[in-house]
C-alpha cells in the first residue's frame, strides 16, 4: 500500500467527536440503541494524513524511511535468529527474466527486527507459523473482517463535524457478523464503511456489493445524495481479540501493531494499541541494546500494559455473535453494563474463517441490485478512486499453490467465491476453449487487503508483496 503525502501538511486533520450514534437497521427503518463505543475524548482523523504527518516528524529526529521498497524474506544467522530482511528483486518481468532495470534486492540487517505489517502481515504470519507463537500465546487462531470504506465530499447542510455513527443488521443477515461506521470529518467530507465478518457461512455473498447496497438505506442514501466519492479502499482487519494474541516475541526481534492483533473489536479500533505496543516494544529493544535485557521484557510489558486490560475486558464481545446478531447484542450488553468484562470465562472463536464457508449447494444466488452510478458504484469504478497501481510486466504476486484447486475445488464445490469476496475483482472465471471455466488473476488490481489469503477455502491462495511501490495510493483514507 502507499500513502502519498504531501509534506506541507504542519500537522493532521482531526475533529473531536461530538455526536456518538448507534442504530439497529432494517431494510427501511433505523432504531436507535445505547452506543457501546464509548467514543468521549477521540477524534476523528484521516490515518493517511497522521501517518504522512509521522514520517516527517521521524525524518526529523533522523529515522531513515524507505518508501517503494517490500520486504520479501527474512534472513536468519546459523542459529535460526531473525538478522533482517530482504527486498525483494525489482526489474523483474512476469517472465522472470531481467529487464534494462533490473535492480538485485537489499538486505537490511539489524541487532532486533521489529515486524509492523498491519493484518495478516506476509513475514509476521511466516515467524508466527515457524516459531509456533499463537502456541506459546493465547492459543486461539485469527479471525478476520473485511472492511470496504470510502471518503465523500457531501452537501454543507449535511455535515456535522465530529459525528459518529455506527450501525448492524441489514443489509447482512441475522447470522452474518458485522456493520457499518460513518464518520464526519473536516472540510464536508465524511468516511463511510461497511465492516463485515470473514467467517460468514454463505459463498454467493460478495461484501463489496453489501456496501453498496447499504448505502441506498433511507437513512444512508438521504445523507450521500448530492455528494461525490473523492477515494476508495479495503482492508483487512483482526477480530481474535485477546483470545488469538499469540506470543509476540521471536528470537532477534518482535511482532507489532495489528500484525500481532491487538484491536478492541467492539470498538473497532486498533491504531492506539498498534501505537502503544510499538512503544514497549521499543522501550525493550533499547533496553536490550543497551542494558543487556530480553526482548521478552515487551511481552511482559505488554501484559502488566492497558493494551491487555482493554482487550481481556472486550474478549468475550466478538465469539458471542457465533449466535447470530440478537443474542450477539443481548450477551454484549450483559457483559458491558452488568459484569463489566469480568465474566469467569472466556468464550472461544468458531471455525477458521476459510472453514466456515458452506458449499453452494445449501445457498441460494444473492441477486444484488444493479448500481445506479449516484450512490452505488460498480468495481472498475471504485478501483480507479483507490489510485491503485501495479507495474503491468512483473510477476504476479497472487501465486496458486495447486493450480487444478480453483476449477477441481473452488468452482464446483462453493461456485468460484473468490470472484467474490475479493472487493477489486482480481479473481474472474473466464471461459476457455478447453476447460470451460476457468480462473484468471488480474494481480494488477489487488488492493492488499489481504481477504484471498484469509478466505480462500482450501487455503490455496498465497499473497506476497508484489515489486515495490506497487498497490493502492491513499491520500486521505
Amino acid at each position: 500500500m502507499n500513502i502519498e503525502c504531501n509534506i506541507k501538511i504542519l500537522a493532521p486533520l482531526e475533529v473531536p467527536v461530538s455526536h456518538d450514534k448507534f442504530w439497529l437497521l432494517t431494510e427501511n427503518r433505523a432504531l436507535s440503541l445505547p452506543s457501546p463505543f464509548d467514543n468521549k475524548g477521540n477524534y476523528v482523523i484521516s490515518l493517511s494524513q497522521l501517518v504522512c504527518w509521522m514520517a516527517t516528524r521521524a525524518e526529523e529526529l533522523g529515522v531513515e524511511i524507505y518508501p517503494g521498497f517490500a520486504a520479501s524474506e527474512i534472513l536468519h544467522d546459523e542459529n535460526d535468529k531473525v538478522v533482517g530482511v530482504a527486498t525483494n528483486d525489482m526489474g523483474v518481468a512476469k517472465d522472470g527474466s531481467k529487464k534494462e532495470t533490473f535492480q538485485r534486492g537489499v538486505e537490511l540487517k539489524g541487532h532486533i527486527t521489529l515486524l509492523a505489517e498491519g493484518c495478516r502481515g506476509s513475514l509476521s504470519e511466516k515467524i508466527i507459523r515457524d516459531y509456533k507463537l499463537r502456541d506459546k500465546g493465547q492459543g486461539q487462531h485469527q479471525t478476520y473482517a473485511i472492511g470496504i470504506k470510502e471518503v465523500w465530499e457531501i452537501e454543507e447542510g449535511k455535515h456535522v463535524p465530529g459525528t459518529v455513527l455506527h450501525t448492524v443488521g441489514w443489509p447482512l443477515d441475522m447470522k452474518t457478523y458485522g456493520g457499518s461506521f460513518l464518520y464526519h470529518m473536516n472540510n464536508r467530507q465524511i468516511s463511510i464503511g461497511l465492516v463485515i465478518a470473514l467467517n460468514y457461512r454463505n459463498p454467493y455473498l460478495s461484501p463489496f456489493d453489501e456496501f453498496q447496497k447499504f448505502k441506498h438505506h433511507p437513512t444512508i442514501k438521504s445523507l450521500l445524495e448530492g455528494g461525490s466519492v473523492l477515494q476508495y479502499g479495503a482492508r483487512t482487519l483482526n477480530e481474535g481479540g485477546f483470545q488469538a494474541i499469540p506470543n509476540p516475541v521471536f528470537p532477534g526481534g518482535a511482532i507489532i501493531g495489528c500484525s500481532a492483533g491487538y484491536m478492541n473489536v467492539p470498538k473497532i479500533k486498533g491504531t492506539h494499541t498498534a501505537m502503544k505496543s510499538g512503544m514497549l516494544a521499543a522501550e525493550a529493544a533499547f533496553n536490550v541494546l543497551v542494558g543487556g535485557a530480553q526482548m521478552e521484557m515487551y511481552w511482559d510489558s505488554l501484559k502488566k500494559s492497558w493494551i491487555w486490560e482493554e482487550l481481556y475486558r472486550s474478549r468475550n464481545y466478538r465469539p458471542a455473535f457465533e449466535y447470530g446478531l440478537i443474542p450477539g447484542l443481548a450477551f454484549s450488553a450483559l457483559e458491558r453494563y452488568v459484569f463489566r468484562g469480568r465474566l469467569p470465562f472466556t468464550l472461544k472463536h468458531g471455525k477458521p474463517d476459510h472453514e466456515a464457508t458452506d458449499i453452494a449447494g445449501v445457498h441460494t444466488l444473492i441477486q444484488y441490485p444493479r448500481p445506479d452510478g449516484q450512490v452505488s458504484f460498480d468495481v472498475p469504478t471504485s478501483l480507479y478512486r483507490s489510485n491503485t497501481n501495479h507495474e503491468h510486466d512483473q510477476p504476479a504476486h497472487l501465486r496458486l499453490r495447486d493450480p487444478t484447486i480453483p476449477e477441481r475445488v473452488n468452482l464446483p464445490l462453493y461456485a468460484g467465491p473468490e470472484s467474490r469476496y475479493c472487493p477489486a475483482r482480481v479473481y474472474e472465471y473466464v471461459p476457455d476453449e478447453k476447460h470451460g471455466l476457468k480462473l484468471h488473476i488480474n494481480a494488477q488490481n489487488c488492493l492488499h487487503c489481504k481477504a484471498c489469503d484469509i478466505k480462500d477455502p482450501k487455503q490455496n491462495i498465497e499473497w506476497t508483496v508484489p515489486e515495490g511501490g506497487g498497490g493502492p495510493g491513499y491520500k486521505i483514507m
